[in-house]
């Protein structure tokens, strides 16, 4: 399926300046593959969305994303407003230039440019559920904001907030690998009460609390395996307070998706999840650090359509 009328946008800064960096050459990419399209620079956090926004209301009926999780995530609120969707039939793109690159891990998006927008051009239009997240913010007011990877709770809200405020030139894996180390070694488990479609399930202390809709965080770690983007379920992870040692170990295993069988590790699935601490424990939405508990998280099923 082609598309009359096709934006991009742009953000410069992911990727350590990657993203500028390649844009030219990801534009031509782009026209050889035959997109006709208008493109925006984003220039500060929020503008993806703003400019997805102002795009939808204008009639264009595909967005493509070039940037990172983040900016892959303020496209995706882009999409919606006031909880509504912008544009019902409009479909959202991704080419990534960013150091996690997680998102298109799950969705099979080549990191390549020039084969990711091949990828683009022949894929076929299907619909995926996306989360929709309310939250405190980081200036302390209730917000709500929506995700189409990963939302998570404790240790990976402390470590994309690490990361993000990093330069991350070591590149995706080994900017997460530092900054998920370091973070294992000077975190402390957070008290969390976790409820699944309005069952108590979890009450105690814990690292994380991670909310798939896709597999990836952190630069490929395969932190819910079985998760699949357009069943309807959110896949659940809970872990459990363990020892500095016990984590460090443990750690290869959540690259692989093994790490499930550890009997610390709760594995759920459902659609309405809420999550309250007494701690500030922090959030992770897609790679970026929007805020703390409490949480609350309801799944939106087939709500955005995708080219992948």
């Amino acid at each position: 399926m082609q598309f009359n009328k096709t934006a991009v946008v742009v953000n410069p800064a992911a990727g350590g300046g990657l993203g500028a960096k390649r844009w030219p050459k990801i534009a031509a990419a782009l026209k050889e593959e035959g997109f006709s399209f208008e493109h925006s620079f984003t220039e500060k956090a929020g503008d993806a969305t703003d400019i997805t926004r102002q795009y939808l209301q204008e009639g264009y009926e595909l967005v493509i994303s070039v940037g990172g999780d983040g900016t892959n995530n303020e496209v995706v609120n882009g999409f919606f407003h006031e909880n509504r969707a912008v544009r019902e039939s409009a479909a959202v793109g991704f080419i990534s230039t960013g150091t996690g690159s997680d998102l298109i891990r799950t969705l099979g998006i080549p990191k390549d440019f020039r084969a990711a927008a091949r990828h683009l051009f022949k894929s076929p239009l299907r619909s995926v559920d996306v989360g929709r997240v309310t939250f405190i913010n980081n200036d302390g007011a209730r917000e709500i904001r929506y995700f189409i990877n990963i939302a998570g709770l404790g240790l990976d809200g402390e470590t994309v907030g690490r990361v993000n405020r990093t330069s991350k030139a070591m590149g995706g894996f080994m900017s997460f690998l530092w900054g998920t180390v370091i973070s294992l070694l000077l975190y402390r488990s957070k008290e969390i009460a976790v409820n699944v479609d309005g069952k108590n399930v979890f009450e105690g202390k814990a690292i994380t609390a991670v909310i798939g809709n896709g597999c990836f965080f952190g630069g490929g770690m395969n932190i819910v395996p079985g998760a699949r983007m357009d069943d309807a379920l959110f896949d659940i992870i809970i872990m459990a307070s363990m020892s500095k040692p016990e984590l460090l170990i443990n750690l290869p295993k959540v690259y692989k998706g093994s790490h499930i069988s550890n009997p610390k590790i709760k594995y759920l699935r459902g659609r309405h999840i809420t999550v309250t601490s007494p701690e500030k424990a922090l959030l992770n939405l897609d790679g970026e650090q929007p805020g703390r508990a409490p949480v609350e998280v309801e799944l939106l099923p087939l709500a955005i359509k995708i080219k992948s």
